[in-house]
């Protein structure tokens, strides 16, 4: 964006003959043009301070607003002040957009001066500058609010009144290409600035709370193997076998030394760990084959919320009617990333495979079938069925990926069907087993 400023503001001062400046409203400087005169009286006092300052002092602003700067809606001349610090008469050309004043393009006057038709087109330079400057005003907008309460609304009348309003907020932007990326856990409750993210339209923290599976432990001695359903092939195993029962060896719900996943959903009434928070970044994108202003806004944001945060990104979408199924395809990505950390740290919902549908469906208790399995006593047997799995039941590929004898990998393997009851030569069976293991690090 400043480049762009750069380049309109020299083609000003080639158009002019004379060193253009631009400055905000509030006589923040934005952009300068060259200054190759021998002519020092060029360089007043006023003009170097702006230059190696970035701003005007209350005094110099108000002299100058003193002419009318602030109503004009063509150029202004300024005549010198000396004892002011202004050596030099000026042209001032306000920048306006939609009637509304929002910086100022500064030249040095001199005689003749510019003609009539030559400022004319520079005030045509500085209408483009005028749409830069409310492009940039509309993108630092603080859309939070409406952000949020979008994302958290159920569908209804409630969903559309905030989508209405973010619409509203958002202006033109609202009907362009967007992808929505959930960037978790964020520390704090606070969103950074749009200004802060390149191509960010909006951004809003959301409540985002560790997601435990129900029915995490298997309690009052029950025999894991019982009720497995129909894709048992062989009997229960023993219980001393499956390693069940109460107490910490009974323990399931997760694969073992799997990092903590996170799941979006309202704050937590209470219990450990508190609430978290994830961060929602809505990004504007130019086609729907480069998701690279996405990614490039999560990979600065996570410098941010530290090495343990992970993001997804949702499908580009035109518009925002559907804004919701983006936030819960950016949170399946980002809950993926979590789960299996070679799909990460920045995931995008297209490239997530079996979890686009695993995170789509309730939060359920373990299969009964692997409950024993998932014992954090079980946990070397249910990483070598995972990757077994994970390689179509090549055993040649498993035992290479896992560093073993293809004679261990076949022990192991017996283990797992003893435990479970499940026969890994049926595909309903090895189907069952791979997605409760995928399941089980949600």
């Amino acid at each position: 964006m400043k480049g762009d400023y750069q380049e309109l503001v020299d083609e000003i001062s080639a158009l002019l003959g004379t060193p253009a400046t631009l400055e905000n409203r509030d006589f923040g400087l934005i952009a300068f043009g060259a200054h190759d005169s021998d002519d020092d009286e060029a360089m007043d006092p006023v003009r170097t301070r702006s230059i190696l300052t970035r701003k005007s002092t209350p005094a110099v602003r108000s002299w100058f607003e003193g002419f009318g700067i602030t109503r004009a809606t063509g150029p202004v001349r300024i005549p010198a002040a000396p004892e002011a610090g202004v050596f030099r008469a000026r042209i001032c050309l306000p920048v306006r957009h939609r009637g509304i004043v929002l910086g100022y393009v500064w030249l040095l006057d001199a005689e003749p001066g510019p003609s009539h038709e030559r400022l004319g087109a520079a005030m045509d330079v500085a209408a483009r500058i005028g749409e830069l400057l409310a492009d940039e005003e509309r993108a630092g907008a603080d859309l939070s609010r409406e952000l949020r309460a979008t994302l958290t609304a159920e569908r209804g009348w409630q969903y559309d009144m905030a989508v209405a309003a973010l619409r509203t907020a958002l202006g033109p932007d609202a009907d362009g290409l967007h992808a929505l990326v959930c960037l978790a856990p964020w520390p704090g409750e606070e969103a950074p600035s749009p200004r802060a993210v390149p191509a960010a339209a909006a951004l809003c923290a959301v409540p985002w709370r560790p997601q435990a599976t129900p029915g995490a432990a298997v309690t009052g001695g029950q025999d894991p193997g019982r009720g497995a359903g129909p894709a048992r092939r062989r009997g229960p195993a023993p219980a001393s076998a499956a390693g069940a029962g109460s107490g910490p060896a009974a323990a399931a719900g997760a694969v073992p030394g799997a990092p903590a996943p996170y799941a979006p959903g309202s704050v937590p009434a209470g219990g450990e760990g508190g609430a978290h928070r994830a961060l929602a970044v809505l990004v504007r994108l130019r086609s729907g084959d480069n998701l690279s202003p996405a990614t490039t806004a999560a990979g600065r944001l996570r410098g941010t919320a530290g090495p343990a945060a992970v993001a997804g990104i949702a499908a580009p979408r035109r518009g925002l009617a559907d804004l919701d199924a983006s936030w819960r395809e950016a949170s399946s990505a980002a809950r993926a990333a979590t789960a299996q950390p070679h799909l990460g740290p920045l995931a995008e919902w297209a490239a997530i495979g079996p979890y686009r549908m695993l995170t789509a469906l309730p939060p359920a208790e373990p299969d009964p079938a692997v409950r024993a399995l998932l014992a954090p006593a079980q946990a070397e047997l249910a990483r070598t069925a995972e990757v077994f799995l994970d390689h179509a039941g090549q055993a040649g590929r498993t035992a290479t990926a896992l560093g073993i004898h293809r004679q261990t990998l076949y022990y192991r393997l017996s283990r797992v069907e003893q435990l479970t009851g499940l026969d890994l030569d049926a595909g309903e069976d090895r189907l069952l087993l791979h997605m409760a293991l995928k399941a089980a690090k949600l």
